[in-house]
């Protein structure tokens, strides 16, 4: 067997490269916030509700587990929803509403015939570990017990972008460490930070940023791994679906994820889009449709009636 970076790359994709590349080189990388003052800038020039948020949205606050945390519900239009999709949003722990998400989720949702329920976890420095893990635990748990009452189905699916992603890692171990391994049928998870220890050579790519600071400075081992899912226990977690381009600093540390989820017995589904940067499914592009195709047609089969 030979395993290499091509061998992940579907050869249709190359059809997209001249147009991501020429993106790539019209808006150059930037960094992050650096510190708190340009987190409070970077905030300041987004507003608390975009524009494109959808005024059918439902907004509630919901309990679990004796936590509570308010969370954005979209349903289909014209049927009732065939399963649960639970989205966590982006934006590097410290960044993003679930609100800015409505277009993606309302289009998940009409593609897929499915609710999708969103959280506006608190976001650090405010509130750091491990807050954002508990609030997306608390949702998780929310629809495990009200799904049926509330939707009138008990198939879930859930995923991620960025810091989304690894709050779905996070979420799915604790699930299974109470015993809720099968709970949901699939994640979907889009690049990933699963490392922020600064231990591993994927880890100390990463290591300077100040949203590491923000979110789990204060946390003296950050290799626990409710901070850094990839020290986890990997196994007894549902189908993965992982998507990251190959021009992503966190390339490395997916790639190291999917290892580590294969070597514990796990279905995952790696797929690497050629020279896509970081945050690439959120950029008006091919590469991106294509991904968002991937990604929803994999998800249609964990809602599929034969999927576990």
């Amino acid at each position: 067997m030979q395993l290499g970076l091509r061998s992940l790359i579907d050869p249709a994709l190359a059809a997209h490269v001249d147009e991501i590349r020429a993106a790539n080189a019209a808006s150059a990388m930037r960094r992050g916030p650096s510190n708190l003052d340009e987190l409070r800038a970077a905030r300041a020039q987004r507003d608390v509700v975009p524009s494109d948020a959808d005024s059918s949205a439902v907004e509630e606050v919901v309990e679990a587990a004796g936590r509570r945390v308010p969370v954005r519900i979209l349903t289909p239009g014209g049927a009732a929803p065939r399963g649960v999709h639970l989205d966590i949003h982006g934006g590097g722990f410290y960044m993003g509403t679930a609100a800015r998400g409505d277009a993606r989720n309302q289009q998940l949702a009409d593609a897929l015939g499915v609710a999708v329920v969103s959280v506006d976890y608190r976001l650090a420095p405010e509130h750091p570990w491990p807050a954002a893990p508990d609030d997306c635990e608390t949702a998780a748990l929310w629809l495990l017990e009200q799904a049926e009452a509330r939707f009138g189905t008990t198939r879930l699916t859930v995923g991620g972008f960025s810091a989304g992603a690894t709050l779905v890692m996070t979420t799915l171990l604790r699930l299974r460490d109470r015993g809720l391994a099968g709970s949901f049928t699939g994640a979907a998870l889009e690049y990933g930070t699963y490392d922020m220890s600064g231990l591993t050579p994927a880890g100390r790519l990463i290591a300077d940023e100040y949203f590491i600071q923000a979110y789990a400075g204060h946390v003296a081992d950050r290799t626990i791994p409710d901070v850094s899912p990839i020290y986890g226990d990997l196994r007894g977690l549902p189908p993965l679906l992982m998507v990251v381009g190959s021009a992503d600093i966190l390339l490395e540390d997916n790639m190291a994820m999917a290892a580590r989820v294969s070597a514990a017995g796990g279905s995952v589904d790696l797929r690497i889009y050629p020279e896509a940067p970081h945050g690439f499914t959120l950029r008006p592009t091919g590469m991106a449709k294509a991904a968002l195709r991937d990604i929803e047609r994999w998800l249609a089969e964990c809602f599929s009636p034969a999927s576990p």
